[in-house]
């Protein structure tokens, strides 16, 4: 995936894949610097980790309910 460091949008499509982990070293710096110089990036960065957190509490029987 091709990412331009300018983009704030494309940093948030990203930032799922950068919680869990899943960016190739180049994308990942991409959204680390950005997160750097943009609140709002940083912001829904710290919602979308903050599920991913919650998603690891769950069980396999909650998940099925």
């Amino acid at each position: 995936m091709t990412v331009d460091p300018g983009e704030g949008p494309h940093m948030r499509q990203l930032l799922g894949a950068y919680v869990l982990d899943a960016l190739n070293d180049g994308e990942a710096r991409l959204v680390s610097q950005h997160l750097q110089d943009c609140d709002g990036c940083a912001a829904d960065y710290v919602e979308v980790a903050e599920a991913v957190s919650l998603l690891g509490l769950l069980s396999e029987e909650d998940l099925l309910e």
